[in-house]
């Protein structure tokens, strides 16, 4: 199959009619098409389209996840509100959180919600970016089925556990910080797997101590309780890999605590017996409305100018230009906006398999 480019037009079309075809209600399918979207259009492979059928659809197929949202408030202050997903889209239940959260910021400068019970909501970043639209911080986290090993560890115990900050800036894009607490994450090396690329060393710990690069034997291992991915720092105190274990820590407590929801190893996704079973996730959510400090247009102006600084400060020999957070994902955005996206093989098949299931009227450009 050719490699061509997909315009955003037809991707969002067909990506909503195959949640459909699996049940998914219309307006929520838009929801997970656009977040799903939003990770290929910054640029994040290992959680747009390549997640579309193994993480969604599959899951949907198996039964451990529902395609109906049903959402339930089970407790709720003026500005908290613990929230049960009930095993349905996560990103159903990341959108409405985060709505809820930047309600309740609207109308009393903070807002926060704990959700529990969810399924895999795809990009953190979209939803610290619907805050930072408002001109709000937006602060997201989520735990995750076990990955990485704690600092003097081999054993898969913590998610990938992001912490994800969204703040508005007078710039064209948000800052938007938006990264794993392990160095690299379990999608990522999914992505690698698919094109028969290996992990770079030091990324993953074997049951030996010793670093994996294998991508899919990494995958397999991961999966078996044989390998755990470092945590940010890398293994063992020396360069500081105890911060990132305890940042995946915090997220993991976050995750969990404040709505009695699961946490470490009860996050596998397999039962007693072996068989594959709903992961019962947890997020939390978290909306500042800046305007209930000095206002929203001058903490944008402050922000933007912090920003600015830091990128028009001394560069390395060599190094062209400095980013900061969001940026490279705005300019990957303005390259793809008119020329689409480009699938790798594996997700094409994919796209022709839903398709073929689901007897859509779709035809594709990498079919010519």
């Amino acid at each position: 199959m050719n490699g061509h480019y997909i315009g955003w037009e037809l991707l969002q079309n067909f990506l909503v009619d195959a949640f459909k075809g699996y049940g998914v209600p219309e307006e929520d399918a838009k929801i997970c098409t656009n977040i799903l979207l939003e990770s290929d259009r910054r640029g994040i492979e290992s959680h747009g389209c390549n997640r579309f059928k193994p993480i969604y659809i599959d899951r949907i197929a198996d039964g451990i996840q529902k395609p109906v949202t049903e959402l339930e408030i089970i407790k709720e202050t003026r500005t908290t509100a613990v929230v049960d997903g009930h095993d349905g889209m996560g990103q159903v239940v990341g959108y409405r959180s985060m709505e809820l959260a930047i309600e309740k910021a609207r109308e009393y400068g903070l807002g926060m919600v704990a959700a529990r019970n969810s399924t895999h909501y795809g990009i953190a970043g979209y939803y610290a970016t619907m805050a930072a639209k408002e001109n709000m911080i937006g602060i997201t986290g989520t735990n995750a089925r076990p990955s990485i090993a704690p600092t003097f560890g081999v054993e898969n115990m913590l998610g990938t556990n992001p912490l994800t900050i969204g703040i508005p800036t007078d710039e064209d894009f948000s800052f938007v910080l938006d990264c794993a607490t392990s160095i690299t994450q379990r999608g990522k090396i999914e992505y690698f797997s698919r094109i028969n690329k290996d992990t770079p060393a030091g990324m993953v710990v074997g049951r030996d101590g010793e670093a994996m690069t294998d991508s899919t034997q990494i995958l397999k291992d991961l999966s078996a309780g044989k390998a755990a991915l470092a945590p940010l720092g890398g293994i063992g105190e020396e360069l500081g890999g105890y911060k990132g274990y305890g940042y995946a820590t915090a997220v993991e407590i976050l995750s969990a605590a404040l709505q009695g929801g699961n946490y470490l190893r009860m996050l596998t996704g397999v039962d007693e017996r072996g068989n594959k079973a709903p992961y019962h996730l947890g997020h939390f959510f978290i909306a500042i409305d800046t305007e209930a400090f000095i206002g929203a247009e001058p903490f944008k102006k402050t922000a933007g100018s912090i920003l600015r600084e830091l990128r028009a400060s001394a560069r390395a020999p060599g190094q062209e230009r400095i980013y900061t957070a969001g940026e490279k994902e705005y300019l990957i955005w303005l390259e793809r906006r008119d020329k689409g996206l480009m699938l790798n093989a594996s997700v094409q098949k994919d796209f022709i398999a839903v398709r073929d299931a689901l007897k859509l009227p779709y035809a594709f450009p990498f079919e010519d």
